[in-house]
């Protein structure tokens, strides 16, 4: 079951026909409706026809019937297969039990942050963290118009609430290191640490 090349919004797609048997555009107005597209880009529907296609070749999903209406394009409703059941809990043990690897760009840019000037590194970190101040007040007050929801419901926002709050005490951090000057470079520093840490090639001998 693993070897099936799993994303979020292929669990997504399988775990909404789990639920009942849709067709695509409702799929991604459900999404959108329970606010899972705080966790699931689907912004692109391109993508999400194309994970359903997907999804059809590895026989986790089957088209179920076409809805034919006058006013609309024709829809394929998609219902779930027994594989695709077996597979969308594989998957969710596996997600939930297994960290992964991930490889976002902030801390890609992170790692070259040399290419900038300190002050100007600052200055991106200092945006960054006003940015930052308001994702976290926007999921402030969704979690307190959701009051009424059970918490089940809203443990993907709380999640990510953690990970900004975490990533911007983080990013203060390094901003008042870096107006301090504790952490700072020069083109002639990182000329000399290049020389100190570069390792020479070892050629092969015969």
């Amino acid at each position: 079951m693993t070897s099936i090349k799993r994303s979020p919004i292929a669990l997504a797609v399988l775990a909404m026909l789990m639920e009942e048997p849709l067709h695509p555009y409702r799929m991604q107005q459900l999404i959108k409706e329970r606010g899972k597209d705080e966790v699931i880009n689907v912004t692109q529907r391109a993508s999400l026809y194309q994970t359903i296609q997907r999804l059809e070749r590895e026989a986790l999903i089957t088209p179920r019937k076409t809805i034919r209406d006058d006013k609309r394009p024709e829809r394929t409703v998609y219902e779930i297969t027994r594989k695709g059941r077996d597979v969308a809990l594989d998957w969710m043990r596996a997600i939930l039990s297994t960290p992964t690897r991930e490889y976002p760009e902030f801390p890609a840019a992170i790692s070259f942050l040399p290419l900038l000037s300190p002050d100007d590194v600052a200055s991106q970190l200092e945006l960054r963290a006003k940015a930052m101040e308001a994702e976290l007040r926007r999921i402030d007050e969704t979690l307190h118009e959701a009051q009424a929801v059970p918490r089940l419901f809203l443990l993907e926002m709380e999640y990510l609430r953690a990970l900004h709050a975490t990533e911007l005490s983080w990013v203060t951090s390094v901003v008042a290191n870096l107006r301090a000057q504790r952490i700072t470079w020069t083109e002639e520093w990182l000329r000399q640490i290049a020389t100190q840490f570069t390792i020479e090639p070892k050629l092969d001998q015969d």
